[in-house]
């Protein structure tokens, strides 16, 4: 059998701090028979800053061994109301996703898995990858992925 992996950014929701402050976080699903992941199907919430951790995060990890693929440019005027702006975004991010799950350095990085397949942190990311966590990545994949089943594994 041929290997796939498909991904999906969708579903953006504007997610509000405080009365001044709000951002934007997608649903990023994953949908696989790749032996390199823990589970088959997966969908998370992130952001963009946090998609801008993960790049900074491959980067240092891989060194100069591979390309990396670019992010969707930041832009400071984005609008959390336009549809044309957060559809380019999302688009971006999805095409990101694809280029990094399809090499085979950047699949090895724990950190990818976590952003993938859990809704922790960034920093308990970076504390699970690093061992400094009371769980392995794999545990961290299983306890505290999403609930939300899309996709029957």
């Amino acid at each position: 059998m041929q290997e796939f992996t498909g991904v999906w950014v969708r579903d953006p929701c504007i997610q509000k701090e405080d009365f001044w402050h709000a951002y934007m976080d997608y649903e990023i699903c994953i949908h696989t028979n790749s032996l390199a992941f823990t589970k088959k199907s997966s969908c998370v919430r992130r952001r963009y800053s946090e998609f801008v951790w993960l790049r900074k995060k491959l980067q240092e990890n891989a060194m100069l061994i591979t390309h990396l693929p670019k992010l969707p440019p930041k832009n400071p005027f984005f609008s959390l109301n336009n549809a044309r702006e957060i559809g380019a975004r999302m688009g971006g991010l999805r095409t990101f996703l694809e280029e990094v799950v399809h090499s085979s350095v950047l699949l090895s990085d724990s950190c990818l898995h976590l952003f993938l397949q859990s809704q922790l942190s960034v920093k308990k990311i970076e504390a699970c990858a690093e061992g400094r966590s009371r769980y392995t990545v794999s545990e961290a994949i299983h306890s505290f992925g999403s609930g939300n089943k899309r996709f029957e594994s």
